[in-house]
């Protein structure tokens, strides 16, 4: 079995203004198979951030050895960033453009891109590919922040809480787009504080409390 995501002995730990430490990560051992849909749960303040952080090159660690997609975050190379596709809980594409404009952009910044009707296709954006972004609905928008992540062709691609907020119904199609990445052969790293969620989308689920997981296996376990 290749490892997408492989992590052993993972710590972090900041020093606040008054010198104490505070150990946001205590030590995560974390494997994650190619193709697999890892579903990574935890509440505010239990690590979960941090780690994810970590693991897309944004923050160092502070010990712990950390290989995603053979390489170290901390040090990737050009063709490592090409290869990781991140769906941010926030985001703020440039409100003037229509959603083919904004994925034809990124598409632009890749060596070897997905067509960009491919990619309005597979998130269900082609017939609003002609609105402005400032146009698109909630749910549309959401669809937008993943053919932009899409587009680059990742092999691992992260996705921050992707439907909080949604309604039933816009959680419904957001789930049945994430479905398409698992078509796409791509390994998916969710986090997400819904359990139905992580039960339908997910191969696997791991659950942090504390710095550590605490949980790890399907939703069944």
């Amino acid at each position: 079995m290749s490892l997408a995501i492989e992590v052993t002995g993972l710590t972090k730990s900041y020093k606040t203004k008054s010198g104490d430490t505070i150990d946001a990560v205590k030590g995560i051992d974390l494997h994650v198979a190619e193709g697999e849909i890892l579903a990574f749960l935890g509440a505010n303040g239990a690590g979960k951030t941090t780690t994810i952080e970590i693991l897309e090159g944004f923050r160092n660690r502070t010990s712990g050895t950390v290989q995603v997609l053979g390489e170290d975050p901390q040090d990737p190379s050009r063709s490592w960033r090409e290869d990781i596709g991140i769906v941010l809980q926030e985001s703020s594409p440039d409100r003037s453009l229509t959603a083919r404009e904004s994925v034809s952009m990124y598409a632009s910044f890749y060596d070897a891109p997905r067509p960009v009707d491919e990619v309005l296709e597979i998130v269900g954006l082609t017939d609003s590919s002609g609105q402005r972004t400032k146009a698109l609905s909630g749910g549309q928008k959401r669809r937008l922040d993943l053919a932009i992540a899409l587009v680059g062709n990742p092999k691992l691609v992260f996705l921050d809480e992707p439907t909080t907020g949604f309604d039933p119904s816009a959680r419904r199609e957001a789930w049945k787009m994430i479905e398409q990445l698992r078509n796409l052969g791509a390994t998916v790293l969710l986090t997400t504080h819904y359990m139905d969620e992580a039960e339908h989308l997910a191969d696997r689920i791991a659950v942090i409390n504390g710095g550590l997981i605490s949980a790890e296996g399907t939703a069944a376990d």
